[in-house]
């Protein structure tokens, strides 16, 4: 789903995102369903990254009721870009941010294989969402449009604790995002 083509200030926002230690995905409010029996997805918190004077990306978390808890199922993170990335960029973030969260899972190049073929370069103000259901299965959207779904649950978990895990390399982006802190 590339699209070939080198994205303008992709080099800078590639060292930005370096230099900022985490990834990206988004499109605000688009696809939100209720996929839960007990509540509607509704928003938890919201964050927005910045290194040095780039601003990167505003990220937000939805959950049933509006309220986090850990392994809470479905779930809606959705990434707005405030600069254009290559798709290569946001994959081999994703894979950085696996590494300091020490993800040792032997499918985790497949998963990296398959977000390679799935993401595509993003544009200022696209937004890449990922939706978590109950088994765990990540579907992705661009700009509300369906890219594809990731059915090991093992990824779904994984994908998400580059934002929602302790060991976070993000943690005031994840205190906002899960509403215990104000990003």
């Amino acid at each position: 789903m590339r699209t070939g083509r080198k994205a303008p200030g992709a080099t800078l926002a590639a060292l930005a995102i370096a230099l900022a230690g985490a990834p990206a995905t988004a499109a605000p409010g688009a696809g939100l369903a209720d996929t839960s029996a007990s509540a509607p997805l509704a928003l938890v918190g919201e964050a927005k990254l910045e290194v040095l004077f780039w601003s990167i990306y505003r990220s937000r978390l939805y959950c049933p009721g509006g309220v986090y808890e850990p392994g809470v199922r479905p779930l809606r993170l959705e990434i707005e870009y405030l600069r254009d990335i290559r798709s290569e960029d946001l994959v081999k973030r994703t894979a950085q941010e696996w590494d300091k969260l020490d993800v040792t899972d032997p499918a985790r190049e497949q998963w990296l294989t398959k977000l390679e073929a799935l993401w595509p370069d993003v544009e200022k103000n696209d937004v890449l969402a990922v939706e978590l259901d109950d088994d765990n299965r990540a579907t992705f959207f661009h700009n509300g449009q369906r890219l594809g779904t990731l059915d090991d649950p093992a990824f779904g978990q994984q994908f998400v604790a580059i934002w929602l895990s302790p060991e976070s390399s993000r943690p005031e982006m994840r205190l906002a995002l899960t509403g215990k802190r104000e990003g």
